[in-house]
């Protein structure tokens, strides 16, 4: 019943992702989520964020900053660590992941999407046929609406994790 909202991963933080085994696993490209997934909301690239972008780009990544949010924001951000950005998203819409693949010369094969948020960012990217890591949010500090959104995020999660554990036990 959730599966659509299932990632193909959860991890504690972006900045935990094996992205040298990604890209010895053939992907090519990586969108982003900004807000509680790169960076505090609202805050400026910091230094942790500027080299995981130096390191992606070192590797051989191509990357895009996929937001939901207005385009100083995402224009600031996506300039500060040299990235292709999509503003005004409209995700969990697929267009915007659908250009974001287009922009970096990507495709459903070799793209993972990197976001915080199931019924946004994770939902979008699994319609449109793309790898999914979910990192837990950064900071608990959210607009009103996201908190709302968290309380239901967590039944979903719930079942996720239920889900893999079943997985786990029928390979032993």
């Amino acid at each position: 019943m959730f599966q659509k909202f299932y990632p193909n991963a959860y991890l504690n933080s972006t900045y935990e992702i094996d992205f040298e085994k990604l890209k010895k696993d053939g992907f090519a490209g990586v969108i982003f989520d900004i807000d509680n997934t790169l960076v505090m909301h609202g805050e400026p690239a910091d230094a942790r964020a500027l080299a995981l972008f130096q390191r992606l780009f070192f590797l051989g990544f191509d990357t895009c900053l996929l937001s939901n949010n207005k385009r100083p924001r995402v224009e600031s951000f996506a300039n500060q660590v040299s990235s292709k950005f999509i503003f005004k998203a409209d995700k969990p819409s697929v267009k915007g992941y659908e250009k974001a693949m287009e922009l970096m010369g990507t495709d459903r094969t070799n793209t993972i999407f990197v976001g915080d948020q199931l019924f946004t960012d994770v939902f979008g990217a699994n319609r449109a046929g793309i790898c999914t890591i979910l990192v837990k949010p950064i900071h608990p500090k959210e607009e009103i609406q996201i908190v709302l959104k968290r309380y239901l995020e967590k039944i979903v999660l719930f079942f996720y994790k239920r889900s893999l554990k079943k997985s786990r036990e029928a390979v032993k």
